[in-house]
């Protein structure tokens, strides 16, 4: 036994897709604490915990660093989220139907 323990926090989604992309926030969220593992994310449904799909690529890079992209990315991997996705990802959030440009707010 190696004396660590390791956190189970459950957060449920509607789909795998959603499952995954909260798995990737909250993962990238907690990355300032040392003993967070990004490449160890995985999702599962609630069923079937057995069966699990990575959230990061996590393929190790030129200097020990790992990817940081999603498991699934078809760009060239990075130890850097790139600056475009975190733009993206800002602008995703006033788009949306419910969000601060939404006709009804």
């Amino acid at each position: 036994m190696t004396g660590r323990f390791v956190i189970h926090l459950p957060i449920s989604a509607p789909d795998l897709a959603r499952a995954k992309m909260l798995g990737r926030t909250a993962g990238r969220s907690l990355a300032f604490l040392a003993r967070i593992d990004l490449g160890g994310i995985t999702v599962s449904t609630e069923d079937d915990q057995g069966v699990r799909h990575w959230v990061f690529c996590d393929r190790r890079l030129d200097g020990g660093r790992r990817c940081v992209l999603r498991a699934d990315h078809e760009t060239p991997c990075t130890a850097h989220l790139p600056r475009r996705a975190l733009i993206d990802s800002a602008s995703m959030k006033s788009r949306r139907p419910d969000g601060p440009d939404s006709p009804t707010s």
